[in-house]
């Protein structure tokens, strides 16, 4: 047999003969197998980033109630300073934006009559400044309550994956109507402890209540009162109030 050696042609080949010999043994090795490819979505997981289910990585974050309307200076901020009264003890953070905010300016004097009159820290109320509604405030929201289908809209499609957890102030509570607080209760119950997987437990049941109380459409919205009359401002918090009653019952039956 014809000695080789290890870093050289066998005796009697040269280098080049060597060489083409080498590559030609490693072209016919077969080739490794491709990695493997993390597999698709599952539908399940799929369909739960549709409906916005809660993320997992903001357990840590308080619960998050977004009010939306469209100058961000009359029904927003009036529901924004009415909820957090009642919820902020509970450890929900509630804030607003409008569609078409405009921004910097406070509520009009009305509106903080309103609100006064409600009971809310006029400090808190002359605070509020309006701001553009932008996605991060969306991605960041586990409940967003508009103030008329316009703006629900606007929301859904700014981003799909927030439609089930986006209702008009006067829809969320024609649906809770129907929805005891025992319901409420035993569904946050089946999901845990987690607050925010209580809560959301309780928005796929107000989900689950649609078809049972009709709506003419005009019904789920809260007139708006910018640049109105003191009467016009006074139907809007008389539309707005018994609808926020309905959201800070459901939200304390998803927390307690």
């Amino acid at each position: 047999m014809t000695p080789q050696h290890e870093d050289g042609p066998p005796t009697g080949m040269s280098r080049r003969e060597w060489r083409e010999m080498q590559e030609a043994a490693a072209a016919a090795e077969p080739s490794p197998p491709p990695a493997p490819q993390s597999a698709p979505p599952s539908e399940a997981a799929s369909l739960a980033a549709l409906l916005g289910a809660p993320d997992a990585r903001d357990a840590a974050a308080p619960l998050t109630i977004l009010t939306v309307c469209t100058g961000n200076i009359c029904r927003s901020p009036l529901a924004e300073v009415l909820l957090r009264a009642e919820l902020e003890p509970l450890g929900v953070r509630v804030h607003s934006a409008g569609t078409h905010a405009l921004v910097g300016h406070g509520m009009p004097e009305p509106a903080l009559e309103l609100a006064a009159r409600e009971g809310v820290d006029p400090e808190v109320a002359a605070a509020h400044q309006a701001r553009y509604l932008v996605e991060p405030l969306l991605e960041d929201a586990d409940l967003i309550l508009t103030m008329a289908r316009e703006h629900r809209s606007h929301v859904v499609k700014m981003m799909p994956s927030r439609l089930r957890r986006t209702f008009t102030v006067r829809e969320f509570a024609r649906l809770a109507s129907t929805l005891s607080s025992a319901d409420a209760r035993a569904a946050a119950d089946a999901a845990g402890a987690s607050p925010r997987e209580r809560l959301a437990a309780v928005l796929r049941a107000v989900n689950d209540q649609r078809g049972l109380t009709p709506s003419s459409g005009d019904d789920d919205d809260v007139i708006d009162p910018y640049r109105r009359s003191r009467e016009t401002y006074a139907r809007s918090a008389a539309e707005l109030t018994p609808a926020l009653v309905e959201v800070e019952r459901l939200v304390r039956d998803a927390l307690m």
